[in-house]
């Protein structure tokens, strides 16, 4: 783990969930903190790799939700990115051709006189 700043988290949780946390933290000779940051640690890694919660938070991205810093930290720098130029994408409108001068007529288009499309069937009988 890296020596980043750490933040006191107090929360209350049935006894008998923090009895198990201390016994399996005692076997283990670690500390009940470190054992419950290494099941947060656990539990979102399999969080983030699951399909369904994938889906929720790329929605949460797309509708304003969840920022692109959420997502770098949830499912990485590459998935991040994907999302944003994707979404980049989509908020961008389409460019409309302009065009300087008049349409050209078709003899100037086609360079001469424009055929016309006849059905092969038609032309055999």
């Amino acid at each position: 783990m890296t020596s980043e700043e750490k933040t006191r988290v107090d929360f209350n949780a049935p006894q008998s969930l923090v009895e198990r946390a201390d016994r399996a933290a005692n076997l283990l000779d670690i500390s009940r903190t470190q054992l419950l940051i290494d099941a947060l640690q656990d539990e979102l890694a399999e969080l983030t790799n699951n399909d369904e919660f994938r889906s929720r938070l790329k929605q949460a991205y797309y509708d304003g939700r969840a920022d692109y810093q959420t997502i770098e930290d949830l499912l990485g720098t590459e998935a991040a990115m994907r999302l944003k130029l994707l979404r980049d994408s989509i908020d961008r409108a389409p460019p409309e051709p302009v065009l300087d001068d008049e349409l050209p007529s078709d003899n100037e288009f086609y360079d001469g006189e424009v055929e016309t499309w006849s059905d092969s069937d038609e032309s055999d009988t």
